[in-house]
């Protein structure tokens, strides 16, 4: 992994040989170039042409996401890249518009470790952890494009590939660049976990006010040992704990994230179970009809059974709702994020 641009502190960016001896301003005007105009240094053209120049040629300036693909899915509402890193890995980044809103779902490790069998990511495997920087520019390259639809990029999800709470520290650093520098509202970026519960319970101590979506899927040990298997090392009373510290020290609402896999945890029984936990937490449910992936036969819930479990929840006083599928056929939908790649 090598530092680039947006790895860079302002004081770091400042201490670059070919900033050596300008104006102290100078190094403000490259930050602004990269956080407010969402420009490359090559085109920051309030710069003199030789500093321009010197700039291009730090190493540390250069982009650390190369595109390899771009695909478009729902009529050019969902974009979908694949950027390859320096050292050969690659990571999935989806754009999304919504009206009155544009989404960007972002990666924080190159694959996953978390061995979920339904998510694609999750049967490639872990590569690596990416770095602060790598984690920002997914989302600058994401408000670049918005900006050029005369769009503003206004949320952003960790629910792309990777467990974020496993690359904690990266992750949190980019959470404050993207609210301090980027100017996004901390209320309107979410971070997603299979309950690493360590994690929760250092988000529960942060200053912003994040939101945090737990990939739940199964409300009871049993069955979460098999679809989660990182359920075995924090069981659901520990999980649940923490999600109880996250809500009183926020005063945020949790959502549950549940893929509903078809006479797996579609059925009354596990609305019962899951509303049992729901209801006392005051979360919101999100179900997800399960999106097809090569390593994981079992079918996802119909688009009506996934409708009348959302009526059951309801029915049983919890928030339920049903998400949207976007870009299936480009497989940037739920857990198919690298699937193909």
């Amino acid at each position: 992994m090598s530092v680039t641009r947006h790895d860079l502190s302002l004081d770091e960016l400042a201490s670059l040989p070919s900033l050596d001896g300008q104006p102290a301003y100078r190094a403000r005007q490259v930050w602004d170039g990269l956080y407010t105009q969402l420009a490359d240094v090559a085109d920051l053209t309030a710069l003199p042409k030789a500093l321009r120049a010197a700039l291009t040629a730090e190493a540390v300036l250069q982009p650390a996401l190369h595109e390899t693909m771009r695909q478009e899915a729902d009529n050019g509402t969902t974009v979908k890249w694949l950027f390859s890193l320096d050292d050969g890995n690659a990571v999935e980044t989806v754009l999304m518009h919504y009206p009155g809103r544009t989404t960007v779902c972002v990666s924080s490790q190159a694959g996953c470790a978390m061995k979920c069998g339904f998510c694609a990511t999750g049967q490639a495997g872990f590569k690596r952890h990416l770095t602060t920087g790598e984690i920002v520019e997914q989302v600058v390259r994401a408000a670049r494009e918005a900006k050029a639809t005369d769009r503003r990029l206004s949320n952003v999800v960790f629910m792309g590939m990777g467990e974020p709470m496993a690359n904690y520290d990266a992750t949190w650093r980019a959470v404050t660049r993207l609210h301090e520098d980027l100017g996004l509202s901390a209320r309107h970026i979410t971070i997603s976990t299979v309950g690493i519960v360590p994690g929760i319970h250092r988000l529960a101590q942060e200053q912003l006010p994040v939101g945090l979506a737990v990939s739940l899927h199964a409300a009871n040990d049993k069955l979460r040992d098999e679809l989660v298997p990182v359920n075995r090392r924090y069981p659901l009373a520990s999980l649940l704990a923490a999600c109880r510290a996250y809500i009183g020290n926020r005063n945020r609402r949790l959502s549950f994230e549940w893929a509903c896999i078809a006479g797996v945890n579609d059925r009354r029984s596990d609305a019962d179970e899951l509303a049992e936990i729901a209801v006392p937490l005051g979360a919101h449910v999100n179900l997800i009809p399960l999106n097809p992936t090569p390593g994981y036969l079992v079918m996802g819930s119909s688009r009506p059974h996934v409708r009348s479990f959302a009526d059951q929840l309801q029915d049983r006083g919890v928030n339920a709702t049903v998400r949207q599928t976007r870009g299936q056929s480009i497989d940037a939908a739920c857990g198919q994020l690298a699937s193909r790649a």
